[in-house]
């Protein structure tokens, strides 16, 4: 059989789990940094909306299971009450067109600056060992990162913990 005939088309339905795709188009995470003080806005409904296809899946914008998870400005958090309750209207939008909706829960680690981290601590991370600059997303400058700290043992439970919340909470918001 050639590659042409047993190739899938991309508009074919998918039965992924116990959700029906209609087709496998699917929008992938993008990082927006439009969630000013981590807080999903109500623009984003509309942004969603507009991508939104029925039966069609739509992955949420990297969203930080706690504050030291964030490592860009204004991207959004799931972490709190505040956060969960602004999520809702977005997804019950995107819910209203029919789509599909997943929340990508994400930590960076030493992907930060201590600017982003509570009252300026280090990032946290496996290791202690910073990454290298690298271009941001603008093209132009380069990330400014900080050197991190290394988890302990007893706290690699305390960010599985957190990603356990951030799910509860992203299912909470729909």
């Amino acid at each position: 059989m050639s590659n042409a005939a047993s190739a899938t088309p991309l508009l074919a339905p998918y039965k992924m789990g116990k959700f029906d795709l209609s087709h496998r188009v699917v929008l992938a995470p993008l990082t927006r940094e439009r969630s000013f003080g981590n807080v999903p806005q109500p623009h984003a409904v509309l942004y969603y909306q507009q991508r939104a296809t029925k039966g069609g899946l739509l992955i949420a914008e990297a969203t930080g299971v706690s504050d030291t998870a964030q490592g860009y400005k204004d991207t959004p958090g799931i972490w709190t009450k505040k956060q969960v309750e602004a999520w809702k209207p977005i997804v019950d939008g995107v819910h209203a067109k029919g789509g599909i909706f997943f929340c990508q829960i994400w930590h960076v680690g030493r992907v930060s600056n201590h600017a982003f981290q509570p009252n300026g601590q280090a990032p946290i991370s496996s290791t202690d060992k910073p990454i290298k600059p690298a271009t941001r997303a603008d093209g132009i400058g380069l990330a400014k990162v900080s050197t991190p700290r290394r988890l302990e043992t007893d706290e690699i439970p305390l960010v599985i913990d957190d990603f356990r919340v951030a799910a509860r909470n992203a299912i909470e918001a729909g």
